[in-house]
C-alpha cells in the first residue's frame, strides 16, 4: 500500500492510498485520468513578429510610399484570410457567444462617451472666444525643456529617430485587434470578445474622467494658432466667461475682492449674445457649442469638434496606446509586450514634443491607464480559474475519491478524477454549421469594426 498525492496551487497535499500492484487499471489510470496536469504548450514568437511587421509595414509611407502602397493591401488581406481560415477550427464559440452582449454594451457605452467627450471639446474651446485663444501663452512646461535640451546632446541619429512619427493612435487600434485576433490561434486566452469589451469599457470609462477633468479647468493650449486654423468660434467670449471671468481676468485687486466677498460685482453692461440657431429638441447645446452661421446642424459640429484647441488634461492618445500596452502585457507577455511599451514612450514624448500635449497630460494619462486597466479585470482576465474549481470539485469529492483508493477501486477513482478534470475544459467537440456561420459572422463584423476605426482614426 502507498499513497497517492495530489497537489493543487494554494491547498494543502492529498494523500489517497492507493495499491502498487501493477494491473491493467493503474496502467489505464496513469495514462488517462491525469492529463488535465500537462504543460501548457510553449508560446512562439509569432503575434510578436506579426505586430513588428505591421508598425514596420506601415511606415513605409514615410520611406517608401510606392512600395507601401503594395505591402500594405497585402499585409491586411494576409492577416483577414489567416483569421477566417482559422474559424473551422476554434473550439471556443461558446465563449465568445457568452460575451457578445458584453462586447455589444461596451461599444454603445464607448460610442455615448466619444460623444459626450466631443461636445465638452467644443465647449471649453469655445467658451472663452477666439481672440482669447490667440493672445493667451503656453504654460511654462519643464518637460518641453527637457526634450529641447537633450536634442543638443544626444547623436543626431538618436533625435531622429525620437522625431519619427512610427506609431499613430490607429497603430494601437491595430496592434490591440492583432492581439484580440490572436484567440483564434490560442496565443491568447479566450473570449476576444471578453478581451474587446475590457478594452473598449476601459477605454470609454477613461474618457469620462477625461472629459470631466479638462472641462472643469481651461488650460491654454501649446499651440496657440490652433484655434484659428482649426476652428470656426466667436471672437469673443460667451455670456458666462463676460460676466464671471473677463473682470477678473487680470486685475489682482478684483480678484482679490471676489475671493472676499466670493460674489461676481463688476459692471459688466450689456452681454454680447451668440447666434442662435433653430436645432429643435438639441437646441439645449446652443449655450455650450456656440454655433457660426456656417456650422450647419449640432451633429455636424460635434463631428467636426477633433482634438480640440486648448490642452486637454489628460492625452486621450497616450491613454490608448497605454491600454493596448497593458492587454498585451497580461494577454500574451513576452518581448512583444516590451516593444509595445517602447511604443508607448516613444508616442508621448513625441506629443510632447510636437508640443500636442503638456508633460503633465502625458504622465497622467500612463499612470490612470494602467489603474484603469486593473480595475476592469471582471470582464475579462488573463488568470486561469480552472484550476480554482479543480480544487472545489476535488474538496467535495475527497472522502470518495479516499474511499475508492482504499477499496482498490480504479475504475472508480479514474471516473471521479474525471469529473475534476471536465469541470475546468470546455466543450471541445467541432463546432457546428450553424456556430461556424456564426463564427464567420463575428469574424467579418470584427474585421469591418476594425477597418472603419483605422479610416475614422488614420489622422489621430
Amino acid at each position: 500500500m502507498a499513497y497517492l498525492m495530489l497537489k493543487f496551487p494554494g491547498t494543502k497535499l492529498h494523500l489517497l492510498p492507493v495499491s502498487l500492484r501493477p494491473n491493467k487499471t493503474t496502467a489505464t489510470l496513469s495514462s488517462s485520468s491525469f492529463t488535465m496536469w500537462r504543460l501548457p504548450a510553449a508560446r512562439s514568437g509569432g503575434l510578436g513578429i506579426a505586430a513588428i511587421s505591421y508598425v514596420a509595414v506601415d511606415y513605409l509611407r514615410h520611406l517608401s510610399p510606392t512600395w507601401h502602397r503594395r505591402l500594405m493591401p497585402a499585409l491586411w488581406t494576409a492577416l483577414a484570410l489567416v483569421s477566417v481560415s482559422r474559424v473551422p477550427f476554434y473550439k471556443h464559440w461558446s465563449s465568445e457567444f457568452r460575451s457578445v452582449k458584453a462586447f455589444v454594451a461596451s461599444m454603445l457605452f464607448m460610442l455615448l462617451t466619444l460623444l459626450v467627450e466631443a461636445a465638452c471639446v467644443r465647449f471649453v474651446t469655445a467658451v472663452v472666444g477666439l481672440e482669447w485663444h490667440i493672445d493667451t501663452s503656453p504654460l511654462p512646461d519643464t518637460g518641453q525643456w527637457f526634450l529641447l535640451a537633450q536634442n543638443e546632446k544626444l547623436p543626431h541619429a538618436v533625435v531622429e529617430i525620437l522625431r519619427a512619427r512610427i506609431v499613430g493612435l490607429h497603430h494601437f487600434l491595430m496592434l490591440f485587434m492583432i492581439l484580440a485576433f490572436s484567440v483564434l490561434f490560442d496565443s491568447v486566452k479566450a473570449p476576444g470578445l471578453g478581451l474587446g469589451a475590457r478594452y473598449m469599457f476601459t477605454m470609454a470609462i477613461g474618457r469620462i474622467l477625461r472629459s470631466i477633468t479638462f472641462v472643469t479647468t481651461i488650460v491654454p493650449s501649446a499651440r496657440p494658432w490652433c484655434a484659428t486654423v482649426r476652428f470656426g468660434i466667436p471672437l469673443y467670449p460667451h455670456r458666462w466667461a463676460q460676466k464671471y471671468y473677463v473682470p477678473y481676468a487680470s486685475d489682482s485687486n478684483a480678484i482679490r475682492q471676489v475671493i472676499r466677498n466670493d460674489m461676481a460685482f463688476a459692471d459688466t453692461g450689456k452681454l454680447i449674445g451668440d447666434y442662435r440657431p433653430d436645432w429643435g429638441p438639441m437646441s439645449f447645446l446652443i449655450d455650450f457649442l456656440r454655433p457660426t452661421v456656417t456650422d450647419g446642424s449640432w451633429y455636424n459640429l460635434l463631428r467636426t469638434a477633433g482634438g480640440g484647441c486648448n490642452d486637454l488634461v489628460y492625452s486621450g492618445h497616450v491613454l490608448v496606446a497605454v491600454l493596448t500596452a497593458m492587454a498585451w502585457t497580461e494577454a500574451y507577455g513576452g518581448f512583444s509586450s516590451g516593444f509595445i511599451w517602447l511604443l508607448v514612450l516613444h508616442s508621448a514624448q513625441r506629443e510632447i514634443r510636437e508640443r500636442n500635449h503638456y508633460t503633465v497630460d502625458c504622465v497622467v494619462a500612463i499612470y490612470v491607464g494602467i489603474l484603469l486597466w486593473k480595475v476592469t479585470g471582471f470582464l475579462w482576465s488573463a488568470n486561469d480559474t480552472s484550476t480554482g474549481r479543480r480544487i472545489n470539485v476535488l474538496e467535495k469529492i475527497q472522502n470518495r475519491l479516499t474511499q475508492a483508493a482504499k477499496d482498490d477501486n480504479m475504475d472508480e477513482v479514474r471516473e471521479l478524477l474525471r469529473e475534476v478534470e471536465l469541470v475546468s475544459q470546455e466543450n471541445q467537440k467541432a463546432p457546428s454549421k450553424a456556430m461556424w456561420l456564426l463564427g464567420c459572422g463575428i469574424v467579418i463584423s470584427a474585421i469591418t469594426i476594425v477597418l472603419l476605426a483605422l479610416v475614422l482614426t488614420s489622422d489621430g
